[in-house]
């Protein structure tokens, strides 16, 4: 008998998007109709995300995406900007950690360049086409959503008192709109279209014109309204003025970039994630580690205690070595071969005790290298709401969903074959101020920067933040890509989307369900965003997943947290049958606003 599920999985043969707003779901679809492949679906539901999610990405923001061409090899899309030149652990002498809200976390805004780079590498369409919806949706209004206007009245005297960009945006008419008000970007809209005016007169070919829609960002009009709006000190969101690291010179001296994917096999299929610049080689890790347990065999039963023990464990070790050896590859000697290799899986497999949880497991040496032990992992803390893993900014009594940001997913697939699973996120409206000139904040990602020396994540000049941002592609033994998934959720995100992963690679064909199934995630490790909090022997559950579960679980000595129902996870999925051409597509009901689109 078929499982319950919340909707129905997508099932065609045209195309499909699946993404956590609905409307940038139907702009890629509109983009797929009129012509448009994946890639430039992809391009114009980013862009629809950066205007209808506000409180979860923006302009000012970044993007990582994982890619595969029709007959091509998959690519990883690199829109991560770096640090500023001026960035130094030195000119945070003063800080135990680099502030969660204001200029001062800054690094370069890379989701415009980064879009732009894929448009005109993958795509078809014009800098006019795939901006079309967002300007048109920044310029009437989108609806107001119950996230939206929660943490904008949960952010109201930040902007009253100290952000008038984000007020003149946000607090239209003095105070916080209503939910199912609607809410207009006219600045947002004005610098979209600033661009576009900008690429067309450049030229008529179509790459002439996204070349010279990347230098209006990076060396022209929005450069300078960057460097103009940080000449003089900024107030973070308690007031304290601050001057910024980041200047228009970091935007000009930086690009997007394709690169190759790191990868693991399992069983007929590879799984293919981003270098250790972001966190992706953790769910890889995690795969190993399961292979080793024979953790994935008792998915199709449901979610029993032994499962969630297992991957849970798993996990912990998993985000232990992220934190020992994670850091940008262009700076730092991460033993990635080392930690991928079968061989240490089974080392970690080994330290699985099916009785007993371990609290915070610490890592083990790696080739001959002793690991970094950040002193989060001696000190915890109390447990808190790590669910979005973004941020806090906003006044005390505030709730945590109110003042917290997170982030945004789609993934596309079209009839050709191509795939694209991408995560923009960072630019949150409740982060930084919004540039009056422009119509949107800069993002902080420099906070995930560790400020001790002995760090692989530690701040430098021009260096990657190790973001939480993971999207996931995979393909089958011919090279063909056949899944693209992801989710928002900062430190979560590797383990939504690793549970949701083994459920469909042993055996549940309907995507939705595998979304559907009940979530659960552990906090047992630093977090990578301020306060960078340690939760020991946390494990956070959704109340579907039963209480005889939950009794077993806090008999191994979980710390066991019942989160609210459908409250874990944001997914989206995408799926292609090479050998049939149909296509497949679900998005997560949690959070009652990601849909799947296609026919």
């Amino acid at each position: 008998m078929p499982r319950f599920t919340t909707r129905p999985q997508l099932r065609g043969d045209f195309g499909m998007v699946a993404s956590t707003h609905w409307l940038a779901s139907a702009t890629g679809m509109s983009v797929l109709e009129r012509g448009g492949n994946a890639f430039d679906a992809a391009v114009a539901a980013g862009f629809t995300l950066q205007v209808v999610e506000p409180h979860l990405n923006g302009l000012g923001g970044e993007v990582p995406a994982l890619l595969q061409p029709a007959g091509g090899s998959p690519r990883v899309l690199c829109g991560q900007g770096v640090s500023p030149a001026a960035a130094t652990p030195d000119a945070f002498a003063d800080m135990d950690l680099i502030p969660g809200n204001g200029v001062l976390a800054a690094t370069v805004p890379g989701a415009f360049d980064a879009w732009m780079l894929l448009l005109r590498d993958h795509g078809t369409m014009t800098v006019r086409e795939v901006l079309d919806h967002a300007i048109g949706l920044a310029e009437r209004g989108y609806p107001v959503l119950e996230r939206i206007a929660g943490a904008v009245t949960a952010l109201a005297p930040v902007f009253t008192r100290h952000w008038p960009g984000s007020a003149e945006v946000y607090l239209p008419h003095g105070s916080a709109p209503g939910r199912g008000t609607r809410l207009r970007n006219p600045a947002l809209a004005a610098t979209y279209r600033r661009i576009v005016t900008e690429a067309e007169h450049a030229g008529s070919d179509r790459e002439t014109q996204i070349e010279a829609a990347r230098r209006a960002w990076s060396h022209g009009f929005v450069a300078e309204a960057v460097g103009a709006f940080l000449a003089a000190p900024v107030p973070d969101g308690s007031g304290v003025p601050r001057r910024a690291l980041l200047t228009a010179q970091d935007m000009a001296d930086w690009s997007a970039t394709f690169e190759d994917p790191v990868s693991v096999t399992h069983g007929v299929h590879t799984v293919h994630k981003t270098g250790p610049w972001g966190q992706g080689p953790v769910m890889l890790q995690q795969l190993r580690i399961a292979e080793a347990l024979g953790t994935g065999h008792d998915v199709r039963e449901g979610t029993s205690a032994e499962f969630v023990h297992r991957v849970t464990e798993a996990a912990k070790l998993a985000f232990a070595d992220r934190e020992s050896w994670y850091g940008d590859p262009e700076h730092v000697d991460v033993p990635l071969k080392e930690l991928l290799s079968a061989d240490h899986a089974a080392r970690l497999a080994a330290r699985v005790d099916d009785r007993r949880a371990v609290p915070v497991p610490r890592p083990d040496p790696v080739a001959g290298r002793a690991p970094f032990i950040p002193p989060l992992y001696e000190v915890g803390a109390t447990p808190g709401d790590r669910t979005t893993g973004e941020p806090t900014v906003g006044p005390t009594g505030a709730t945590p969903a109110d003042r917290r940001g997170d982030t945004c997913h789609v993934d596309v697939v079209d009839a050709h074959g191509n795939m694209v699973s991408a995560t923009p996120s960072g630019g949150w409206l409740s982060s930084s101020p919004v540039i009056p000139a422009l119509g949107f904040p800069l993002g902080t990602r420099a906070q995930m920067f560790w400020l001790d020396p002995a760090s692989p994540n530690v701040l430098a000049p021009r260096k990657r933040p190790r973001t939480t941002l993971s999207p996931t592609l995979v393909t089958r033994e011919d090279g063909q890509a056949v899944l693209a998934i992801g989710t928002p959720g900062g430190d979560q995100q590797d383990q939504w989307t690793f549970t949701a992963l083994l459920r469909i690679l042993h055996g549940v064909d309907d995507l939705q369900e595998a979304l559907d199934t009940p979530m659960f995630h552990t906090s047992a490790f630093p977090s990578s965003f301020h306060p960078r909090e340690t939760v020991p022997g946390h494990l956070i559950v959704e109340p579907g997943i039963g209480e005889d579960v939950i009794a077993d679980l806090v008999g191994r000595g979980h710390r066991v947290e019942v989160a609210d129902a459908w409250t874990l996870g944001r997914l989206a999925a995408v799926a292609r049958d090479p050998d049939t051409g149909e296509l497949r597509a679900a998005a997560d009901a949690r959070g009652s606003q990601g849909y799947a689109v296609g026919r």
